[in-house]
Parts: structure tokens; C-alpha cells; sequence
């Protein structure tokens, strides 16, 4: 699928064209708009990708650490924490961003229509981080309260944000290059706050509060909220809308909506986007299960001694100590110590293979990159369901391949949602750039949700059991499916869908020349 055949009008129209896009299409101008003057900075990339590295450092927290910090740390009962935690999460997902999709598209300012709202809510998306990770002495009703108020704020202020940045990426320039290039910019950011979460955040919870969870976990949210604060404000002061509506659209909510539902890209990447959050939430909710359950305690001890990573915590222990710190407190067991190492690994190769991914998009259009990387990657995840419990060094290997292969498709995927926007507006004569970015984070939520509930329901049918030292055999091959069959049959899924998404490389130079045409026509 990497080499892209498809041209001339039968290509097209057995790519999913209909007669009436080829009539737009030869109507427009076949020359190619020069869009020089449309090329980003090296500052202005750095810039925009800095707002998502700070929106992260939040949004990371709350999907790996917030039930933690709910239950062991401010002392809400289990069953609140999840109910809490569930309903508030439905209302973002499902009111708060589709509410921002249709307001960030009717905003005009001076500044544009999304860069304003990332100014807006800076300080007050760090002041919420920090309410939200803090631990008044209150009665556990009022702290029921306080964290359902809290964590509903933070939600409304997070949607204020994040969905005008990811909507802003749609209209910093029209350049099919240039897109892919802040993709890729922005999710290596994007990556190196999942590493600071998933892999340090409780050893500097640890450190910043000398032992004190409570302490520890404030002090770590000023940090990232005074961070977080600081890049949003160098993000909207770098970053610049330069793709205007031909027309300033008039049109309803329900006009946008109908657009959407009649745009067959939008319906795929929709689709694309929910199976694929339900690969990576079934993934990581099944590995700390199939570390704890399926491998070697006693191999994977070996394997961190093997490898010198012990050796490593120790001198950096003793680096911390000397600067007056308390003992970096990396996890004493092996078997969360290993699975740790395990996340780090992952996130360092998708770092990696995010830097790879703009040149392979600029030459065989994203489509194909996606799915081609996507599915060589899903046939790591796959290959899980061949390892034995003893296998360390080669479920480390499948892991790294697996992150070098994926991290080609993450910031793909994002800029694929830009192109459908572009379609929208060459198709319908109005662009929503919002709305159709609000859809694809209604997907991540739902699947993220969808997957998450999997995993806890395929847990159950397995006979998956917390007060058992161990599981029965059943249950540990049950474990070890998900982690491999169930997780990578979405990705699968995924692949499939993309055989019907007409945007290849070929589409994407049309979007890009006969709209840039039109701007100029219409002298924008």
C-alpha cells in the first residue's frame, strides 16, 4: 500500500470519489499554489508542540494517577473515587468538548479563532491542576465534593484548552509538508510527557514531598503547573492562524453536524480513531497484569540485574543524595521496577519513530504510511501470544520494535484529521475545523472507555481474581490473550477501514492546491 497508484479520474472515482468531487476538481485551478509563504519556523513548531507537552503533563496524570491519588493519597472510598471519576469523564467527553467544538469555531478575535482560547484558560488550567492534586483537611463527604468539583472545573477548563489547540494545528498552514513536520513536533512532546508521568512522576512525588505522598504529589502539580502555565503563554505568542475561511461561515450547528455525517473521511477516521484508543487502552490496562501474572518474577530480576539497571538506579541514587535530595525511590520490585523500564522503553522508541515519520509522509502520503507502520506494529503486539513466561529479553525487543513502528503513526493520525477538514471545506464550501476536531477527542475518550471497560470485563470472564496469590492457568492464558490477540485486533480493524478512506497522496495535493487557489481568488 506505500506505493500510491492512484490517478487519473477512474483511480479516483474507484477511490471513493463521486462525480460531483470530480466536477469540483476539474473546475478548480490545476496549477499548484505556491505556499512558501506558509512555511513554519523551527520556533513556531517548538512553540505550538510546547502547548501539548504542557497539556500532558495534566492530562497523563489524570489517566494514569488520578484514581491512585483518589484512594491512597486525599482518602476517597474506591467505589466514589470510580464514580467520580466515571461520570465527570462522561460529561467532558460528551457535553464539554462538542459544546468547545461549536464555540471555538463562532469565535473571532484579533487573534484568530482557537490561538485566543489557549491564552484564556493558561493560568487557569495551571491554578485547577493544582486544586485538583491538593489535600485540605476536610470530612470525607465534603472531600467527595470538593474532588467532584475540583475535577469537573479542571475537565471544562482542559476542553477549553485542548480542543482549540488541536484544532489549531489545522490552520497554522495549508501545507501538506508543513503539517506533517508540527505532527511530528508535537508529539514527540507529547511522548516525553507520557515518559515524565508514567515513568518519574512518583519518584518526584516521592523526592519533592520526603516520603509525604500528600506533599509530594502538590508540590509535583506546582511544578507542572508553573511549567505548563509558562508553555502555553510561549505557545499562543509563537504560533499564528493563517488559514482563513474563504467565506466566514453563517451556517447552524446543524449544518456543521450534517457535514460531518455526509463527509465519509470523517466517518473512517471517527471509526480509525476509537479502535485505535482501544488497542492502546486495552494494552496498558492488561501489562502491569500480564508482568504480575503471565512472566518470571525471578527472570525479570535477573534481566534488570543483566541488563545494569540496577546498577543505574544505584549511582543515580547516589548523584540525588549528594545534591541534598531524598533516595530517588524507584519501585523495589522487580516485577513493577521491570514493568516500568518496560513503559520507558516503548515511549523512548516512539520518540524515535515519531522523527521518522514527516519524510514518510511528505513521499507516500499518510494514509498509506499509517496503515503500512500500523500494521507492522500491530504484529508485534501480536507476537506476545508466542512468548513464554521466560522470554524477557524478547518481549523487551518486540516491545521496542513495537514503539518505533507505532511512533511513525502517532502525529499521523492527527494530521490525517487536519486533511479531513480540508476535504469538508473543498467539498462543502465551509470549514469546521473544531467541530471535526471535537469529534476525533469524543473518539480517543470513547475508546479509551471502551477499552478500559475490557479489560476489566475480560478480566472477569477469565475468572481473573485480586485475593488469589495466584491465578489459575485459565486466567493466566486469558491474561495472556488480551495482552496480545484482544490488543491488537483493533489496530487490525483499523487498517482494514483505511482500504475505504479516499484521502491518499494524491487527494492531498488537490485538497492543497485547489483551496490554496481559492484563498488567493478570494484574496485571503
Amino acid at each position: 500500500m506505500l506505493a500510491d497508484s492512484f490517478c487519473g479520474k477512474r483511480s479516483l472515482v474507484g477511490n471513493g470519489y463521486t462525480n460531483e468531487d470530480l466536477i469540483i476538481m476539474s473546475t478548480s485551478s490545476p496549477a499548484f499554489v505556491s505556499t512558501s509563504n506558509q512555511k513554519l519556523s523551527v520556533m513556531e513548531k517548538i512553540g505550538y508542540s510546547l502547548g501539548d507537552l504542557s497539556a500532558n503533563l495534566i492530562f497523563q496524570t489524570l489517566v494514569t494517577f488520578l484514581a491512585f491519588f483518589y484512594t491512597d493519597v486525599f482518602g476517597i472510598p474506591a467505589s466514589e473515587a470510580t464514580f467520580i471519576i466515571g461520570t465527570v469523564g462522561l460529561v467532558g467527553a460528551f457535553i464539554f468538548t462538542p459544546l468547545m467544538g461549536i464555540l471555538a469555531d463562532r469565535t473571532n478575535t484579533r487573534w484568530g479563532k482557537f490561538r485566543p482560547w489557549i491564552l484564556w484558560t493558561a493560568i487557569p488550567f495551571g491554578v485547577l491542576s493544582i486544586l485538583a492534586f491538593t489535600t485540605p483537611d476536610l470530612t470525607q463527604d465534603q472531600k467527595i465534593v470538593y474532588a467532584y468539583v475540583t475535577y469537573t472545573l479542571l475537565l471544562l477548563i482542559y476542553a477549553a484548552n485542548n480542543l482549540p489547540y488541536s484544532a489549531l494545528s489545522g490552520v497554522l498552514t495549508s501545507s501538506i509538508e508543513e503539517r506533517n513536520s508540527v505532527s511530528a513536533y508535537r508529539f514527540v512532546a507529547v511522548m516525553v510527557a507520557q515518559l515524565i508521568i508514567q515513568v518519574l512522576l512518583l519518584p518526584l512525588a516521592l523526592m519533592l514531598g520526603n516520603g509525604d505522598k500528600a506533599a509530594g504529589f502538590h508540590n509535583t502539580m506546582m511544578l507542572f503547573a508553573g511549567m505548563g502555565t509558562l508553555f502555553f503563554l510561549i505557545s499562543f505568542a509563537t504560533t499564528k492562524e493563517r488559514v482563513v475561511p474563504i467565506v466566514e461561515s453563517t451556517n447552524s450547528v446543524f449544518d456543521d453536524l450534517s457535514d460531518c455525517a455526509k463527509n465519509l473521511p470523517w466517518v473512517i477516521m471517527l471509526v480509525v480513531t476509537v479502535l485505535a484508543f482501544m488497542s492502546l487502552a486495552l494494552r496498558g490496562g492488561i501489562t502491569i497484569y500480564y508482568f504480575q501474572n503471565y512472566l518470571s518474577a525471578t527472570d525479570l530480576a535477573n534481566f534488570l540485574e543483566d541488563v545494569g539497571f540496577n546498577g543505574f538506579i544505584a549511582a543515580l541514587n547516589t548523584v540525588f543524595m549528594g545534591m541534598g535530595f531524598s533516595e530517588f525511590q524507584w519501585p523495589k520490585d522487580p516485577v513493577i521496577s521491570a514493568n516500568s523500564l518496560f513503559a520507558a522503553c516503548n515511549i523512548i522508541m516512539q520518540i524515535i519513530g515519531i522523527c521518522c515519520s514527516k519524510s514518510l509522509a511528505d513521499k507516500f502520503g499518510k494514509r498509506n504510511v499509517y496503515a503500512f507502520f500500523l500494521t507492522i506494529a500491530s504484529g508485534f503486539i501480536l507476537a506476545f501470544n508466542f512468548f513464554s513466561p521466560s522470554s524477557i529479553g524478547a518481549i523487551f525487543i518486540a516491545q521496542i520494535l513495537q514503539g518505533f513502528f507505532y511512533g511513525i503513526c502517532v502525529p499521523i493520525l492527527w494530521a490525517m484529521i487536519s486533511d479531513v477538514a480540508d476535504y469538508s471545506e473543498w467539498k462543502n464550501n465551509r470549514r469546521a475545523t473544531a467541530i471535526i476536531f471535537s469529534a476525533m477527542l469524543i473518539g480517543l475518550k470513547a475508546g479509551l472507555t471502551i477499552g478500559g471497560s475490557l479489560v476489566a470485563g475480560l478480566l472477569a470472564h477469565y475468572g481473573y481474581s485480586a485475593t488469589l496469590t495466584t491465578q489459575n492457568p485459565e486466567t493466566v492464558a486469558g491474561i495472556k490473550s488480551i495482552m496480545s490477540v484482544y490488543a491488537s485486533l483493533p489496530f487490525f480493524v483499523s487498517v482494514a477501514c483505511l482500504f475505504f478512506y479516499s484521502i491518499n497522496k494524491q487527494m492531498e495535493l488537490t485538497l492543497e492546491a485547489d483551496l490554496n487557489a481559492r484563498r488567493q481568488a478570494a484574496g485571503k
